[in-house]
């Protein structure tokens, strides 16, 4: 997990073709907790729940994601309230999953 989170995520212009289901599930061992799940039968995205206390401890969570979120030019879905944060994950000009994707999780991971 450590060798991704010290990765840079490279911007992605659409020239690049999404993982396949086997370089998922490769990089899908390599972060902590992370699901896959597709909308529409061949889009796959990457997406966690964290939980806690309080909304002030989730809201100071999302802050942390946008933080790496900015530095690293790679901006997830993130919804949240009282006492959890819901994460998606995906590369939007390719509309799926590339090794940034697992990169930003892991950075994510280590808060």
């Amino acid at each position: 997990m450590s060798e991704l989170s010290d990765k840079k995520c490279i911007p992605c212009e659409g020239n690049i073709p999404p993982f396949d289901k086997s370089e998922i599930h490769k990089y899908l061992k390599k972060v902590d907790g992370w699901d896959v799940k597709n909308d529409d039968g061949k889009s796959y995205f990457l997406t966690k729940e964290f939980k806690f206390s309080n909304f002030i401890e989730s809201q100071n969570f999302v802050n942390k994601v946008g933080e790496i979120a900015e530095k690293e030019g790679h901006h997830p879905d993130i919804s949240f309230g009282w006492g959890y944060c819901k994460i998606k994950i995906f590369t939007h000009a390719i509309q799926g999953l590339a090794e940034s994707d697992f990169i930003l999780a892991a950075k994510i991971d280590k808060l």
